[in-house]
């Protein structure tokens, strides 16, 4: 009988270690730039479908607006000027966001030079926004990207193929949640941030589109 309370403290410990171990699966592969890459490949490849037109121009924006940001971020941590790549500290992601919205902006000019898709460019618009909305509020408060990206991505979705994309709702709670279990933000951090990339995208995109 003595044994059962250390039992039930072990089976605990392991849970979290589990439960955390997700967390930290699911921030990674609902990451902002892997979304963010993968929505405009999917983006790019309908868009192709609709005008007959290369179905691949969502690469290159990928590259600008995913890839590269992402390699940026890499290098600070390389170099040790940034401790992960999901920047943990708030003070630290400012200037990281704002060189995001700067290759996002020169990959939007190239692409609008060379005749991308309305929709290619109607996304890179609504990214652009949110990253500058995203590095100003940064300033005071740490909304989630993950949120903000994952939310965007599945409003962006509903746009093109409507209410059915909304089952995906349960991965942005996902991404939510393992933000909140590795305690990287607050549930509120979590709600806000998505709220705001789920109206930026909802609005801008269509829109422009």
């Amino acid at each position: 009988m003595g044994g059962l309370p250390e039992w039930g403290v072990i089976n605990t410990e392991v849970s979290a270690s589990v439960s955390e171990r997700v967390a930290r699966i699911v921030s990674e592969v609902l990451a902002p730039a892997v979304l963010v890459a993968v929505l405009l490949v999917v983006v790019g490849w309908h868009a192709g479908e609709a005008s007959g037109v290369s179905r691949w121009w969502g690469l290159p924006g990928a590259i600008f607006a995913a890839v590269i940001p992402l390699g940026y971020v890499l290098h600070g941590v390389r170099t040790g000027r940034l401790t992960d790549h999901h920047i943990p500290e708030r003070a630290a992601r400012r200037v990281p966001l704002l060189f995001g919205v700067a290759s996002l902006c020169a990959g939007l000019a190239l692409l609008m030079l060379l005749g991308a898709p309305r929709e290619v460019l109607a996304l890179l618009v609504a990214g652009g926004t949110g990253l500058v909305i995203f590095a100003l509020v940064t300033h005071w408060w740490k909304m989630s990207i993950h949120a903000g990206v994952a939310a965007g991505a599945l409003a962006t979705m509903a746009v093109i193929y409507g209410p059915v994309a909304l089952l995906g709702t349960p991965l942005v709670v996902l991404g939510g949640w393992a933000r909140v279990r590795l305690t990287a933000h607050t549930p509120a951090q979590v709600v806000v941030g998505a709220l705001a990339g789920a109206i930026v995208a909802g609005t801008i995109f269509p829109a422009l589109r």
